[in-house]
Order: structure tokens, then C-alpha cells, then sequence
């Protein structure tokens, strides 16, 4: 009998108090909106007695098909991809096609990696010999698991919550990577004014770890008395209280100030391309303006604008016109979080 999956999961932008997630933070404080466009995972299977035992990912934006044993995992050129079906107790005698397409770029700071690892998991778990359905929580500790304890490899706690759980979301972290998530009360007309006056800018090339974000993690480990992640801690609960008192103004003025937090970190996690572009949003009286997930030199910023229409249009067209890649991106606010359709 064959079935189609469809999961879908969105993406993350405009994290105050980012780099407290995480390991070296050991506690923090988030506020993260989650938007559309969705990482997208189609999976259709075959379990009749005549489906051949096969199973294959296409990777859609890079035009590459490949097959996996998932009783035999070996990473090859998608580990992230691979270490998902590793993670599952897939079943036997199935034939299983995965295809997954992002419509925003990889290493867009927007916890891209992260929805797709979501979006795959939950369509998978439809397949997994436990039958029950993970919950948005235990699919983001699912996607967290399989980049720091399949692959090894740094990750924060944010991204996965964000995508598993949608809405605007307050994550508090006592202790890595133990998190409580609470759904921040956005009022409708709140709601709506984010979701028309929030943009997205990718700044022409991805991001990836760097050497600057190691030597941050470094002296963030090493302490000097002086605890530089407290100011982004405190944003991230500013911006909270703001976006349940409707006030876009103070919650714009959260992102500025967490942006300046983290070039306190390290002046190179707020680039020249970021800068530019703030530039140009403050002449056109936007309200706010945040590099998204870590920073460094590529990536994407948030920018929140003052509620007119023209201003908007002309500043994104500036924006725009800058070249070498630098474009919008454009995003609507997501309230549901993960979510699998059976077709």
C-alpha cells in the first residue's frame, strides 16, 4: 500500500538572546519569532508486499538523488540527512522516497538546517516501528540530538524549538540543554503588525563557523569575571514583555540593543553588509534591526519597519538594489510549528 508524508516546518528569525542556548552559556533566555517559507520533507513509502527494499533521499536544491541502508548508515555527503535516518528505528521491507526542498539559502543564520532536521524527523517517525507520534518537544530534542550527538557538532537549543514549535516562542534554558518553552500571548492586532512589518535580508553569501566564533566560545568559556551573554539574556525577556504589551517600538529597540550585544561579543559577528543595511533602515524610520542566529559575515538580519507602506517599499528597494546577492527574502509569520499531512 502506498502513502505520501508531507511535513513541513518553519524557519527561525529574530532571536534576542541568542548564544545563551548553548553548552559554553550553560543558561539562557530566547525569544525567537517562527516564519514561512517551511523546510518541506515529501516522503512516500510503499509497505506492500510486493515494495522492494529501497530507500532514497533527493536533496531538491542541489539537484542530487542518493540511496541509504538504514539498517547500515554510512554519512556520506548529507551526514545532517543521513544521522536522521540513523536516529530512527526505520522498519524493514520498505520502499522509501524522501525528497527535501528549502526555499531560503543554507547558512541564512535562519536555523534553516535545523527545520529541514525537524521536517524530516517528523515525516520519518511516520515510518518508525513506534507508532506514536513524537511531540513537537521530543522532535526538537530528536533534531538537537542528531547534530551534537550523532554528528558532534556545536548546537544551540533555539533553532530545533523554534521550528518543532512555531509561534512566538520564550525559551528559558535552567541548565543545556534542559528548556521550558512558553508561547508568548501576542495579541492579534500585535500579531499582525509583525507579520506585515517584519522583513528578511539575506546578506549575499552563507554563514558558517568561523574562527571568530571560536575565539568567542573560547573567552566565553575561559570567563572574566564579566558575564558578556547577561545583556542578551536581558533582551530576549524585554522583548517578551514588549510584544505582550503590544509595544513594537520598545520591542525594536530590544533588537538594536541585542545586535550591540553581540558586536560586544565580537565586533566581526555584525559585518560591514549588516551595517550598511541598518544604515539604510534607520533613514527610512525602521524601528528595529537584528543579525539573525550567531553572526559573522554572511547570513541574513531582521528588520522591523515603522508601519508605512512607502517607507517600507523604498527601503527594501535600496536594499535590494545593493547586488552581490543581498536580497530580500519574504516571510509571514507561522503559528503551528511542525506539522505532518497523510495525502
Amino acid at each position: 500500500m502506498k502513502h505520501t508524508y508531507v511535513a513541513l516546518a518553519p524557519i527561525r528569525i529574530c532571536d534576542l538572546g541568542g548564544w545563551s542556548d548553548t553548552w559554553f552559556a550553560k543558561h539562557g533566555s530566547v525569544l525567537n519569532v517562527a516564519v514561512k517559507p517551511y523546510a518541506q520533507c515529501i516522503l512516500e513509502v510503499d509497505d506492500g508486499p510486493d515494495a522492494e527494499e529501497q530507500f532514497f533521499i533527493s536533496v531538491d536544491d542541489y539537484g542530487e538523488r542518493y540511496r541509504v541502508d538504514p539498517q547500515n548508515i554510512v554519512f556520506g555527503k548529507h551526514p545532517l540527512l543521513d544521522a536522521c535516518v540513523k536516529s530512527l528505528d526505520i522498519p524493514r521491507g520498505l520502499d522509501v522516497e524522501v525528497s527535501l526542498h528549502s526555499s531560503v539559502p543554507g547558512g541564512s543564520s535562519t536555523g534553516t538546517s535545523a527545520a529541514v532536521t525537524v521536517a524530516l524527523l517528523a515525516a520519518l517517525n511516520c515510518l518508525a516501528k513506534n507508532t506514536r507520534r513524537l511531540s513537537p518537544y521530543e522532535l526538537a530534542a530528536k533534531a538537537h540530538e542528531v547534530e551534537t550527538v550523532f554528528l558532534k557538532q556545536q548546537s544551540g537549543i533555539q533553532d530545533q524549538l523554534c521550528s518543532a514549535c512555531g509561534g512566538v516562542s520564550y525559551i528559558e534554558m535552567d541548565e543545556y540543554p534542559h528548556s521550558t518553552v512558553t508561547r508568548v500571548p501576542v495579541s492579534e492586532g500585535t500579531r499582525r503588525e509583525l507579520d506585515r512589518r517584519l522583513s528578511l535580508v539575506f546578506l549575499g553569501r552563507p554563514h558558517y563557523s568561523t574562527s571568530v566564533h571560536e575565539d568567542v566560545i573560547r573567552g566565553l568559556v575561559a570567563g572574566t569575571g564579566e558575564d558578556k551573554l547577561e545583556p542578551l539574556r536581558a533582551e530576549a525577556r524585554l522583548g517578551r514583555d514588549a510584544l505582550i504589551a503590544g509595544d513594537l517600538k520598545a520591542f525594536g529597540a530590544a533588537m538594536i540593543r541585542n545586535t550591540e550585544g553581540q558586536a560586544n561579543l565580537n565586533e566581526s559577528l555584525v559585518s560591514e553588509t549588516a551595517r550598511r543595511i541598518f544604515d539604510v533602515a534607520k533613514r527610512h524610520g525602521a524601528l528595529g534591526w537584528k543579525v539573525n542566529g550567531a553572526g559573522g559575515a554572511g547570513g541574513s538580519v531582521t528588520l522591523l519597519d515603522d508601519g508605512d507602506p512607502a517607507h517600507r517599499r523604498d527601503m527594501l528597494d535600496e536594499i535590494n538594489a545593493f547586488g552581490n546577492g543581498v536580497r530580500e527574502i519574504g516571510v509571514r509569520l507561522d503559528d503551528d510549528g511542525v506539522r505532518v499531512i497523510n495525502r
